[in-house]
């Protein structure tokens, strides 16, 4: 969550940036109009306990004299069924606070360039020139290797679900194993997590309750699917407080993710680029706040370093702010070049979220002054899987049909 104290201090500046992540004036002036309301509410509240104390101590002084003052009795009932009744209203006010809490978005860094969707991202640079083919180059789903089942996963689960044979499974196992080394040799610590999770570790990430609707839950259970790795691996330290010489808590993980791509009806209706189940190494940072800039392009620089190393071209997109997630402050997106569909898909994204997931997850750390401060957190793909696969499939495709494998993954598929 935001800093709504922020928010009221500085109104004006922080609803600009929060419009520039689409959160609409309306909303705002709801929250504008609670602040008065809750501040009337307070003033009322204490000159009422005020006036309270005054008579009570008058309706005291009568007592000790043996003597009854009905009036001053009839003052005091009046006074406390005042105080209930601002106290219920306070009450609601906060409740209504709550409501409108959880569902503003992160504010975004100074650093976000304006826009609307994905159209207004901006590149930062490319890496790697794309290979000239001498023949018509094919999507992957257009491959005839046999490595993807479509019409078998259909079959199991309906669609949007993906059988991988023989090689193709092979391959992805490699680049698993590849991207977890890549991810440890510059300090990330290898975990397994669970793949279920609790509503409360959703709600620390910022998934629950605006994203519910994209969730997988276990019937009868308070259990959900994860999206992502991110959820587990964040909240590892749910409700906790850190020492600062703990961090930075750097941590990676390989997972299933569930996504019931709420919305997303008729987009990337053929191949694997979107599908409810696919496997994915994520990178979690905890830093203090002074870490986490310095942190943020470490894990850019990994994830575009691995690519690199694939021999797969790609670019760096800084998102803008309408494209920006609910829970990051700023993300650099990593977009493979794909020939078979002549374009740079998403295949990671690299977002920093400031204190918002930790406000939400309670994770802090004891500074060197004793007290308790909220931790940043930062999470990244490092790399979606399946999408790597089928850029393999589609950078390295010979003109019989077959594919290279990168050399880099030699010591990983024999």
């Amino acid at each position: 969550m935001i800093n709504l104290k922020n928010l009221e201090k500085d109104f004006e500046n922080t609803s600009l940036a929060l419009q520039k992540k689409g959160v609409g004036k309306e909303m705002l002036e709801t929250i504008k109009t609670l602040f008065k309301e809750r501040k009337n509410n307070l003033r009322e509240l204490e000159a009422n306990k005020a006036e309270q104390n005054k008579n009570n101590k008058l309706y005291g002084e009568f007592r000790k004299k043996g003597e009854e003052n009905t009036e001053l009795k009839d003052i005091l009932t009046k006074l406390k069924n005042e105080y209930q009744k601002l106290k219920e209203k306070s009450n609601l006010i906060e409740e209504t606070f709550q409501k409108f809490s959880i569902n503003l978005p992160n504010i975004p860094d100074t650093s976000v360039p304006e826009g609307n969707d994905e159209n207004d991202n901006v590149e930062i640079k490319k890496v790697l020139i794309p290979k000239t083919f001498d023949f018509k180059v094919k999507n992957h789903w257009e491959l005839e290797n046999q490595w993807l089942d479509f019409k078998r996963g259909a079959k199991l689960a309906g669609s949007r679900f993906t059988i991988l044979r023989g090689e193709a499974a092979k391959l992805e196992r490699a680049l698993i194993n590849f991207f977890l080394d890549k991810n440890a040799a510059i300090g990330f610590e290898e975990v397994a997590v669970p793949y279920m999770v609790n509503q409360n570790m959703l709600f620390g990430t910022g998934q629950f309750p605006k994203f519910k609707d994209d969730l997988y839950k276990i019937e009868d259970e308070n259990l959900y699917l994860i999206p992502t790795g991110e959820v587990p691996l964040t909240n590892i330290f749910n409700d906790e407080i850190l020492n600062k010489d703990e961090l930075p808590v750097l941590l990676t993980a390989n997972t299933p993710c569930f996504r019931k791509e709420a919305g997303s009806a008729g987009r990337d209706t053929r191949g694997m680029i979107r599908q409810h189940q696919f496997n994915k190494v994520e990178m979690v940072a905890i830093t203090t706040p002074e870490q986490s800039e310095e942190i943020f392009q470490k894990m850019v620089d990994n994830a575009s370093s691995i690519l690199e190393d694939l021999g797969l071209p790609h670019r760096l997109v800084q998102l803008c702010g309408g494209d920006l997630g609910f829970s990051a402050m700023k993300t650099i997106d990593l977009e493979v070049w794909l020939p078979g569909e002549g374009q740079y898909r998403e295949i990671s994204s690299i977002s920093n979220t400031g204190d918002f997931q930790a406000r939400r997850a309670k994770i802090r750390y004891k500074d060197t002054d004793n007290k308790n401060k909220l931790v940043n957190t930062l999470n990244g793909s490092g790399l979606a899987v399946g999408r790597t696969l089928i850029a393999i499939m589609e950078n390295y495709q010979n003109e019989d049909g077959t594919i290279t494998i990168p050399d880099v993954l030699n010591k990983y598929i024999n």
